[in-house]
Order: C-alpha cells, then sequence, then structure tokens
C-alpha cells in the first residue's frame, strides 16, 4: 500500500470579531477553516491506498475541525473516517471499475484536502449547494479516449445508513480534452428523514480551462432542489426548496515556487433551506501560495462575503450584511504523489 498524510492548521481573523456567544466564534458560510480569531487544527490525515490489480482498497483516516464538519450529522459509523472503499477493475473489462465503501462526492469543483484546490477556503458552493460523501456503490466506465461515465447508488447525502429506505442515484460524465475538463453530475432520491416521499435533486456541472501550463480557470454551477416530505397522516406541506449558485475562479503560477489565485462566486437560496435564511449572498476570494519546499506550502488569502440580509454575527449580538476575513494556512504533506 502507497501510505501518504498531511497536516493543515491555520488561524484566521475576522473584522467582525464575531463571540462566542454569538456563533462559537466562527466564519459565517465558511466550512473547514471557519474558527476565527485563533489558531486552529484544519485536518490531520493518513491515507492507505492500494490501486486495483484486479482489487483495490483506499482509507482516509482524518481528525481535526475538517473531521468534525463532515460527519456532523452521521455518528453512527466511522467518525474519524473520511473515505474506505473496496476496488474492482477486471483486467479485460476495458477499464471499467467499481467501487463500495464510503467515498466523497462526484459533484464540485474543490476537494476536501485544501492542498488541492487553488484557493485556502472552500467556496460557497462547495460548502452549502452539495454533499461531502456517500456510502454505497459507485462504477466508472471509460466509453472513448476522452470520455469516462460512471453510475452511483448511495444511501443519499452524507450520512452511512440512510435514514428513510430509500436509494440515491447518481450519474456522472467527465470530458478530458488537452485544452478543458467538462464534468457533469446528476444526482436523485429521496433525503427527508424517515419517509421516501420527496426527492431531492442535483445537477453540478464544472468545466476546468487548461490553456497553458501556468494559467487555469474554472467555471462551476450548481443547482438543487428538494420537495419537503409528506407523512402517512398527510401532514406534509409539499413545498419545493430551490437552491442555485454559479463560480468563476482563476489560478496564475507566477513562480515555481508561488502562484495567485481569485474566486469570485454568485448563491441563491430561495427558501432558506441551505444557509437557513433565503438569501442572495457572493464572496470573493484572492489567495497568494508559497511553496518553500516539496510537501510543505503556505496560503495567504483574503475573503469578502457579502448578502441582501443581515446573516453575518458581529460582536456578541449585531447582524450584518457582510464579513470580511483575512487567514494563513500552513499545509505540509508527504507520500509517493505529491
Amino acid at each position: 500500500m502507497d501510505i501518504s498524510g498531511l497536516i493543515d492548521g491555520y488561524y484566521s481573523y475576522n473584522e467582525n470579531r464575531p463571540s462566542s456567544a454569538a456563533n462559537n466564534q466562527t466564519n459565517d458560510l465558511y466550512n473547514f477553516n471557519d474558527k476565527t480569531d485563533q489558531f486552529n487544527l484544519s485536518e490531520a490525515r493518513l491515507t492507505l491506498n492500494h490501486d486495483p490489480d484486479p482489487v483495490g482498497a483506499h482509507i482516509d483516516l482524518f481528525y481535526g475541525r475538517t473531521n468534525t464538519l463532515i460527519n456532523s450529522g452521521s455518528h453512527d459509523q466511522g467518525d474519524y473516517i473520511e473515505q474506505a472503499f473496496l476496488s474492482l477493475k477486471p483486467p479485460k473489462a476495458k477499464g471499467f471499475e467499481l467501487d463500495f465503501g464510503k467515498f466523497v462526492t462526484s459533484a464540485g469543483a474543490e476537494v476536501i484536502e485544501s492542498k488541492d484546490n487553488w484557493n485556502y477556503s472552500r467556496s460557497i458552493l462547495f460548502a452549502w449547494a452539495i454533499p461531502y460523501y456517500h456510502f454505497g456503490v459507485r462504477t466508472s466506465m471509460p466509453v472513448s479516449k476522452v470520455d469516462t461515465i460512471g453510475v452511483q447508488v448511495v444511501n443519499g447525502w452524507n450520512n452511512v445508513t440512510a435514514n428513510n429506505g430509500g436509494v440515491t442515484i447518481g450519474l456522472t460524465n467527465a470530458l478530458v480534452k488537452p485544452k478543458y475538463t467538462w464534468n457533469l453530475n446528476y444526482y436523485t432520491g429521496p433525503s427527508n428523514t424517515n419517509t421516501q416521499n420527496g426527492y431531492r435533486n442535483l445537477i453540478d456541472t464544472t468545466l476546468l480551462l487548461t490553456p497553458n501550463a501556468k494559467f487555469n480557470a474554472y467555471l462551476n454551477y450548481d443547482y438543487g432542489q428538494n420537495r419537503d416530505g409528506i407523512t402517512s397522516t398527510g401532514s406534509g406541506d409539499k413545498n419545493l426548496n430551490h437552491w442555485q449558485g454559479a463560480a468563476i475562479a482563476a489560478r496564475e503560477q507566477i513562480t515555481g515556487t508561488s502562484a495567485l489565485a481569485g474566486r469570485f462566486e454568485f448563491f441563491h437560496d430561495m427558501n432558506g433551506y441551505s444557509t437557513g435564511v433565503a438569501q442572495e449572498v457572493k464572496e470573493f476570494t484572492g489567495t497568494y501560495e508559497y511553496k518553500w519546499v516539496e510537501g510543505m506550502l503556505t496560503r495567504v488569502e483574503y475573503r469578502r462575503d457579502w448578502s441582501d440580509e443581515p446573516y453575518f454575527h458581529k460582536g456578541n449580538t449585531n447582524l450584518v450584511d457582510a464579513q470580511s476575513t483575512v487567514s494563513v494556512g500552513f499545509v505540509a504533506f508527504f507520500g509517493p504523489k505529491r
């Protein structure tokens, strides 16, 4: 097995200075580096991986703020496991692969590990529009030299054990060209607790542009909806909740050791289903990255979030329509593929 790992820590400053009494001293709308005005551990991770030949296995063990937020709604099994799945890749199946277990979602332009993203903080879309992980079966099959399709059958969003007796179906497609990559994902299935009524649907697509080795950009769009469950006594309200958003980001490799990245996004939580408040929120992030040596980097980041509602905590009791933060992240990682 290949062994790899990382340590990811940060310091974040919020101009609003939210207190512990207000919101547990966090940056609103953030996820993994959300604790503010303090040092914090985003995650410590250990990964064991064996590529399928034809059988393989992958295990991610993690600890820290990232683990707390990802597994916050599912404490039934594996609180400290991000992924754990077996893989099967028959030698005569023309590239077909099947995975079974717990694995991260195929949706989104970003991933959980900060080192593999362009910015240090994750986007609003990553935190509020899509799932983190699934448990079940996923497949992938190349249909040409540049196109791969897949089907997933999973226990819904962000849970190991299903809570409604239904399954969610995921359809994935990845088109990889020399100058661009286009990913399209669709998930549908019942996601309301204790009932199979009311489906949740998600359309996620990302266009990654790679015109040269130094400059990259992407466009990401998400549209989701969830219909309220109807109980057996007929006391459901049948409301259809919607959310959608778009993000654009770019990254320039300035030198061999430094890079600049920027991201702008818009998120419309039409019914308040995702964030708890019906609002239109925007966000801009600028990030400078410096790589000290192979396997160690620092990111310095400024981020501004603003909404058409007084959503962001300030001090002990105030709510305002914007927040500005400055974060410094330190990431060290090791493994055979750094």
